[in-house]
């Protein structure tokens, strides 16, 4: 049996259902609710919390409810982000160092290991390391622009409200942010599902689990 105090399985936090299609794709899994799988399948949970802050918040405090040791199941919050910075380009990938929105700031763990995990795992894929804003709505123009201004490199609507009730309570949780850029200055979309970038995007969150279950894996744990 294993010990009480030994981590949980990864709780990955996604907000559309294209996100947790493609998620459950990369596992393996045929379906909601379905534990088998490829690989490392096991090792994760996949929740789909619904889009806007309060959706996250809601959700992930509600998933980590029946914890029998405090902080013991690592979160990261995972899905499309509008990228702030010129020169970004749909199917890049964004790896928080912190996520910060009007309620405050949570520093990421394990960013150095999760983003050499990236670059084994997302080969040809830019990776951008830096801080993820969170906003209520999708950014565009001006707003993106005065983001990017503020020290931000990406912005989403979740990544932020779900670290910060993850990490409620317990400094001993491990959590961190991925995203993949579905836009960004210079390639703006309408729709995420139609258009080349979202498709791009849709692939590269597809592919990049087994970084996630490598970090998972490998992250010293605080009570280990």
């Amino acid at each position: 049996m294993a010990s009480p105090d030994a981590p949980q399985p990864l709780l990955v936090a996604c907000a559309l259902g294209i996100e947790h299609l493609a998620l459950r794709r990369g596992l393996g899994r045929p379906g909601d609710g379905h534990r088998d799988g490829g690989p490392g399948a096991a090792d994760v949970t996949l929740l789909r919390s619904g889009m806007g802050a309060q959706a996250a918040r809601r959700a992930v405090t509600r998933a980590l409810a029946q914890e029998k040791v405090p902080g013991a199941t690592p979160v990261l919050a995972t899905g499309f982000c509008a990228g702030l910075v010129p020169g970004m380009r749909p199917g890049d990938l964004v790896l928080a160092e912190e996520t910060r929105d009007q309620v405050g700031r949570t520093r990421c763990a394990g960013t150095e290991l999760l983003a050499a995990a990236l670059a084994r795992h997302a080969t040809g894929r830019t990776v951008h390391v830096g801080a993820l804003a969170g906003t209520d709505r999708v950014v565009r123009g001006q707003a993106r622009a005065a983001l990017h201004t503020a020290g931000a490199i990406a912005a989403d609507m979740e990544s932020a409200a779900t670290l910060d009730a993850a990490a409620a309570g317990t400094a001993r949780r491990p959590v961190a942010a991925v995203r993949v850029v579905v836009d960004a200055p210079g390639h703006e979309l309408i729709r995420i599902g139609t258009l080349r970038g979202g498709i791009s995007a849709f692939r590269v969150l597809r592919g990049v689990l087994p970084a996630f279950l490598e970090w998972h894996r490998s992250l010293l744990l605080p009570w280990r």
